[in-house]
């Protein structure tokens, strides 16, 4: 008979939300990607390069160029040398790096602390490495961390603390100050970082991304994760990246190897050529998205709706106790995408043991004006 890895694994929440909208033909505000393209010359290269032969193995650890363009934005960004060779490895897509870097050190029996509410993905990958993940709520309304309650999580059998910023799916950001004091309690402990970082770029309202690549202390113990597709409006690319210590990332590529051994050549050398061309593209992107929240909370200002906006990613939460708070939020997006023709997620998916008291649903704003236009009116009219 056979005997499930993960027992209580199903379809995920964005698949089914995603295949509800189209079922109905509601507008998807569910899943988070965009429903317009990548930069033209982006796109344009792929074509260029499968073409030139660029058809076969890339090497293991990624494109020299791509992680050369990898490590001049680390420079850049955040005042960090790395190593291109030794520290930056190119993966097919955020969600495999997250997987390889906790298997590179999780054991069976170590503790993995995540902050709820948390991407989908990380507790499948700590139970396949035999590891138990450790819930911490952030705390409510502004989805911070409480550090008591952090402090009083950890045992010596923690071995990983999982970092989200800027944070899916509130949209909530940690600072430098935040980094200070994670590093004062983990200075003498044997823990690692994995930090999420593939929203790093979509930082809004003047603020700066605190990125644990920024931090000396921290960085020696981390993996850094992020994301091309979010940044370059290519999901469907998954391609993404770590950045880590030459003796974590060592770890990293010997699991990496046997997962995937490397990712898409063309779309490797696509990307390079794009960064090194423009620059510009990075530090547009926080601006691009920053007017599509705004034209979206604007327009969802007249609804019955209550949210305050959100600091980063291209998600905006949403409050739906005046309109129907009798109405799980599970329920809630399914009323909304049949009834309303506009899909959402809802956020207890993202939880352990959800608020009860919660009434959020997540909307994704990273969509084209016409799009946002019309989801608004629909909400608006309920």
């Amino acid at each position: 008979m056979l005997i499930s890895k993960l027992p209580n694994v199903g379809t995920t929440i964005f698949t089914t939300m995603s295949q509800l909208a189209a079922q109905t033909g509601a507008l998807n505000l569910s899943q988070g990607f965009p429903d317009f393209d990548g930069p033209d010359a982006l796109r344009e290269a792929v074509g260029r390069h499968v073409m030139a032969g660029h058809n076969q193995y890339a090497p293991m650890t990624g494109l020299p160029a791509l992680r050369d363009q990898v490590a001049i934005k680390v420079a850049s960004l955040y005042g960090r040398q790395v190593s291109a060779d030794s520290e930056v490895t190119i993966t097919p897509g955020a969600t495999q790096a997250i997987f390889c870097a906790i298997h590179a050190v999780i054991r069976p029996g170590d503790e993995v602390i995540v902050f709820d509410p948390c991407y989908d993905s990380y507790e499948p990958a700590m139970e396949l490495a035999g590891g138990l993940c450790i819930h911490q709520p952030l705390s409510l309304p502004d989805f911070t961390i409480d550090w008591q309650k952090l402090a009083d999580a950890i045992t010596p059998r923690t071995r990983m603390i999982v970092l989200n910023t800027p944070h899916n799916p509130s949209g909530a950001l940690i600072d430098l100050a935040d980094l200070d004091r994670l590093a004062s309690l983990i200075r003498d402990k044997d823990i690692y970082l994995l930090s999420d970082e593939v929203y790093e770029h979509l930082v809004f309202d003047g603020h700066e991304h605190a990125s644990v690549l920024r931090h000396e202390e921290l960085y020696q113990r981390a993996f850094v994760v992020s994301s091309f597709g979010k940044t370059y409006h290519v999901t469907g690319w998954k391609t993404g990246y770590v950045v880590a210590p030459a003796a974590l990332s060592t770890e990293l590529r010997k699991v990496h190897q046997y997962v995937s051994f490397t990712g898409v050549t063309p779309l490797q050398w696509a990307l390079a050529e794009f960064m090194a061309a423009h620059p510009e593209h990075l530090s547009e992107l926080a601006g691009f998205y920053q007017a599509k929240r705004d034209l979206f909370c604007d327009l969802l200002a007249e609804s019955r709706f209550s949210f305050t906006r959100a600091a980063g990613t291209y998600f905006q939460l949403a409050d739906y106790s005046e309109i129907r708070p009798e109405l799980d939020d599970v329920a809630m997006s399914q009323w909304l995408t049949r009834e309303h023709g506009v899909a959402t997620i809802p956020i207890s998916v993202f939880y352990q043991t959800p608020p009860a008291e919660s009434r959020l649903v997540r909307f994704c704003f990273a969509k084209r004006e016409e799009t946002l236009r019309q989801a608004a009116e629909r909400l608006c009219a309920i």
